[in-house]
């Protein structure tokens, strides 16, 4: 027998709240620390320099991605809360209207006015909040973020990624290290756009061609300013 949950089970939409955090984290940490790494040693001739900088990038990208994130879930949540609130108000001075509402959502979702209203009703009747919550708000289990879970996961996620450049950096020959880091975070892209795709159940060609255009942007036009402003040290 077939019940909601393994419904839910079957479908990848619960996954997308932690699933966004940690692959902007990834996606951040090596197209960031790629960026730098190429931008610094297009200007450089040694590796301490590179390496002081994506060390540096490594850790104040980590941080504020965790903050922003968690700012920006957090301040979503108190939009969510204060709107919630403001239904609970409504509902308590004005049931019918309320009731009317929810009737009109019904009825522009494809229902019949007569069963629309009946609809409303018994929702109503079972849980006046929730429904409207779900159907008037837009508000639900599966859009809900939790700010810590998304700020831990954004940083572990930049953590990781930009590990991965940092390493080649570190290990690479100097001679063509731009190349070297190019290269391989065009691998490391490749290879999360993937996963991402295949996590996420969407199309892994578009996530692959989007994620390498774009860090291939970005490290284009980093080691362009570190050849235009840079100096030899």
């Amino acid at each position: 027998m077939i019940t909601i949950d393994n419904y839910l089970d079957n479908h990848f939409i619960q996954r997308s709240n932690w699933l966004r955090a940690a692959v902007l984290g990834a996606n951040d940490g090596i197209i960031s620390i790629s960026s730098i790494a190429v931008g610094v040693g297009a200007a450089s001739a040694t590796r301490e320099p590179i390496l002081l900088a994506t060390a540096a990038g490594l850790v104040a990208g980590a941080l504020s991605m965790a903050a922003g994130e968690y700012v920006s879930v957090s301040s979503q949540t108190d939009i969510e809360q204060a709107d919630i609130a403001r239904e609970v108000k409504e509902l308590e001075a004005l049931p019918e209207a309320e009731l009317n509402i929810l009737a009109q959502i019904y009825e522009k979702r494809g229902l019949k006015k007569e069963t629309a209203l009946q609809v409303a009703k018994e929702m109503t009747a079972h849980d006046a909040l929730a429904a409207h919550i779900r159907d008037e708000l837009g508000i639900n289990e599966i859009s809900q973020a939790n700010p810590i879970q998304a700020a831990l996961a954004s940083c572990a996620a930049f953590t990781i990624g930009g590990l991965l450049p940092a390493l080649v950096v570190l290990l690479a020959p100097m001679r063509g290290l731009e190349y070297w880091i190019y290269g391989l975070t065009m691998t490391f892209l490749i290879i999360l756009g993937s996963l991402s795709a295949k996590i996420g159940g969407s199309s892994m060609r578009k996530a692959i061609v989007r994620i390498t255009i774009w860090g291939t942007i970005a490290m284009g036009i980093s080691a362009l300013v570190g050849y235009l402003f840079g100096v030899n040290v």
